[in-house]
This record gives C-alpha cells, sequence and structure tokens, in this order.
C-alpha cells in the first residue's frame, strides 16, 4: 500500500543548493519512496538560533510504502549520509529533512510527531507546503492549510528558485545520474 507524505528540506552549509537537490535524489532513489511533486526553493531567514547563514528551503510530496517510523529511520539516514551533526539546536545544517505530513494521520510519540509540532508556525514550511497542495487539511485541528498560510507575514521568505526550474534541474539530475 501507498501512503501519502510531504517532506520539507533545508540547508545553509555551503553548498545549500546541493544539499537539498542531492537530499531529493536519495528520497527518490529509496526503493520504497517516489517524489511526486516540489516546491520552489526559498531562501530563509535563520530561526531560533539566528547567527548563522541563511538557510534554502523547500517540500517534496512523495508516495511511499514505508510505515511513517521507517520513512523517518530512512530520513534519518539520508541526513546522515551528507554529513548532518546535531550539535545546536536549530543551528546550521547540510541537510535538514522533516516529514511533516503523512496520509493524512495524528502521531505522537517520543520518536516522531505528525504532523509535524512547529510546521504551523513557520513560513518557510507552509509557504512551500501550500505550493504544492493548495487543499490540504491539517489532521491534527481539521482546518485547511491555506487559512494558515493567509494569517502568515513572509517573515523573511524570499523565492531562490521557481517550481519549475527545480523540477527541471531534478529531472536532468536524475537523466545525468548525479
Amino acid at each position: 500500500m501507498e501512503y501519502i507524505s510531504y517532506i520539507s528540506l533545508g540547508s545553509n552549509i555551503e553548498d545549500r543548493f546541493d544539499y537539498l537537490l542531492k537530499g531529493v535524489m536519495a528520497l527518490n532513489d529509496h526503493t520504497c519512496i517516489s517524489v511526486l511533486a516540489t516546491s520552489s526553493i526559498y531562501e530563509t531567514d535563520p530561526v531560533g538560533y539566528v547567527k548563522q547563514a541563511c538557510f534554502l528551503n523547500m517540500v517534496v510530496k512523495v508516495a511511499t510504502s514505508l510505515s511513517p517510523f521507517a520513512l523517518l529511520a530512512a530520513t534519518m539516514d539520508i541526513e546522515q549520509q551528507f554529513g548532518r551533526k546535531r550539535e545546536v539546536h536549530w543551528g546550521p545544517r547540510t541537510l535538514d529533512l522533516d516529514i511533516l505530513l503523512y496520509n493524512h494521520e495524528n502521531i505522537e510519540t517520543e520518536q516522531l510527531i505528525i504532523p509535524h509540532p512547529r510546521m504551523l508556525e513557520r513560513a518557510f514550511v507552509l509557504i512551500p507546503l501550500f505550493e504544492i497542495d493548495e487543499s490540504l487539511i491539517i489532521p491534527s485541528v481539521q482546518r485547511p492549510l491555506r487559512s494558515y498560510v493567509e494569517q502568515l507575514s513572509d517573515q523573511g521568505v524570499r523565492i531562490w528558485k521557481s517550481r519549475e526550474a527545480v523540477a527541471e534541474l531534478f529531472m536532468l539530475s536524475r537523466k545525468e545520474g548525479v
């Protein structure tokens, strides 16, 4: 059985774009994950620990046969593959992958909370998520994503590369085996 999930990707250690592209490719290369859609890439000001470089952020929609916990393990493996270190809370990172939504489920365990607990506070997550699917309903509150996006300021979120350009680069990279 296949499930739909939305995963955010972020990086603020150079080469930020390369880390994002390779993160999307690594997700798609997993035998149980297929990337269905990508958002634009946004450059965003850091949140929390602000004395660091700006981030590039995006969201992907995936189909997966993995359970939410197996998907979490896969995303953490990908982060580790690209040198992710968890030294400073909200600190710099090569690649950060967060499961935002999984098949309209509500999950709350020590290891995993879905919907992602801070996603509704973060323009750098909501804007690209909305770009992929304007009709989403947030399962934990049964409220349309649109209502959250309409209340946002841009909170330092600037388009960096369009959705069309990202999709084209993703397709080219797949053909070239990058």
